[in-house]
């Protein structure tokens, strides 16, 4: 999955630039008391993640990283949208376990992760069109989404435009309804034309460790999870800032339509949320006319991973539910 010989560290310059942006980060002091708490250390909490058959394929030109594990069209099927700057080695410990019980199906989406970026990719809509088209090139009907973060926007901007046959969604930690509530961090790469320039200058090194100070507050990420999420964003974060920027604007297509989404939908959301506030589930989940909302407690931005374990059982009644 990921070679020894070829692992990519966060160097002093990352460090330096991410321990900026934690010291200008007012949400930091809080996150820094939760892992005390939490006993956080350097160690890994996995020491390399488990083995997911990761490829390359072409959809609709479109080059795009995922992996798939298919048992028989008798099982449920699932399909994982990447979160940012994570990359979809970030769910190997949820691959791990589901593999065995589900059709699994994961992509980095194209702009993000080991995909391939253009600026025409860094759109809400671009994004929904494209998981129809990942849908449609595996021939893959009635699935279960599971879609942090920015792949939150992407599975609601699908089933809003496209007509479909999802059954059901997981969704958190991510942008839907307005108002929204957004911490400082947020703020800055959605207002700040000079925040978002500040960031493509300190690179992708910078953007994975500062992502782990302010998104992880129990999980610590592994050398070989770091070097995937490093390399897969090398040059590549002048465009996710493009996505950033034309972030407002998306958001009112997605808030207008909450009220017509009827699919059965699971909203989750971290305690201790740094980068959109939990206060956004809960605005979301009364906005939904057919949703649950679940807060995962001790557990930041990355709540996959934080508590990987209750997020699979999460996956896994959710699925059964709704079969």
């Amino acid at each position: 999955m990921i070679q020894e010989g070829k692992l990519t560290k966060i160097n002093l310059y990352d460090k330096l630039n991410a321990a900026f942006v934690s010291l200008i980060t007012p949400e930091m002091p809080e996150l820094n008391r939760i892992r005390k708490q939490n006993s956080y250390s350097k160690e890994p909490t996995l020491e390399r993640p488990f083995e997911m058959p990761l490829e390359y394929v072409s959809i609709d030109g479109v080059r795009i990283r995922m992996a798939k594990s298919v048992i028989d069209n008798k099982r449920e099927t699932i399909v994982l949208l990447s979160a940012f700057p994570h990359s979809i080695v970030a769910y190997s410990p949820i691959w791990d376990t589901l593999k065995r019980e589900y059709n699994l199906y994961t992509y980095d989406l194209p702009g993000f992760g080991a995909s391939e970026t253009k600026t025409e990719y860094m759109s809400f809509t671009f994004q929904g069109d494209f998981l129809k088209s990942f849908l449609g090139h595996f021939d893959i009907t009635a699935a279960h989404l599971v879609a942090p973060d920015v792949g939150m926007a992407s599975a609601l901007t699908y089933v809003i435009n496209h007509k479909n046959n999802i059954k059901s969604m997981m969704i958190g930690d991510g942008p839907a309804a307005l108002p929204t509530s957004e911490p400082s961090i947020m703020r800055k790469m959605v207002r700040s034309g000079f925040w978002r320039g500040m960031f493509v200058i300190a690179g992708s090194g910078a953007l994975i460790e500062s992502a782990k100070n302010l998104g992880n507050v129990r999980y610590v990420p592994n050398k070989y999870e770091i070097s995937d999420y490093k390399k897969s964003h090398q040059g590549k974060v002048a465009n996710s800032m493009k996505w950033f920027k034309k972030y407002p604007e998306a958001l009112k297509h997605i808030d207008r339509n909450l009220k017509d989404i009827h699919i059965p939908t699971k909203i989750f959301w971290g305690e201790h949320e740094a980068i959109l506030h939990k206060e956004n589930g809960v605005n979301l989940n009364g906005r939904m006319p057919n949703s649950e909302l679940e807060i995962f407690d001790n557990c930041g931005h990355f709540v996959y991973q934080d508590d990987y374990p209750r997020f699979i059982r999460l996956i896994r009644s959710w699925v059964e539910k709704h079969k």
